[in-house]
């Protein structure tokens, strides 16, 4: 399984996932995902759709929450917390490095 990083007791983040990851991820008592991607950022990523059929074959609930990591705006900041403020617990979010969802949780 992708190492996770612990931000709190119910929001973790991740470099980028691949949709094999979700199954584990679900084993692993997680109940959301987060993707903080922008489709096509790079050129192997998986796309988002790609993203979200695994989540919710594995049983997760998935949420795609690009953010570009240069440019994050207050809709980002409010946009984010709100995903997570609703969400079933734990929550994962991802981006290619797992920077750009810390910098998200951070300036909430």
């Amino acid at each position: 399984m992708t190492t996770t990083k612990k931000l709190t007791d119910t929001l973790f983040v991740a470099e980028q996932l691949q949709p094999e990851d979700m199954a584990e991820l679900a084993k692993a008592g997680f109940k959301m995902v987060i993707n903080n991607r922008p489709d096509g950022e790079d050129e192997n990523q998986p796309s988002s759709a790609e993203m979200a059929a695994a989540a919710e074959a594995a049983g997760l609930e998935y949420a795609h929450q690009p953010v570009v990591g240069s440019n994050i705006s207050e809709t980002d900041i409010d946009g984010f917390d709100a995903i997570v403020s609703l969400a079933e617990t734990p929550v994962l979010a991802f981006c290619r490095t797992g920077t750009r969802s810390t910098m998200l949780w951070a300036l909430t």
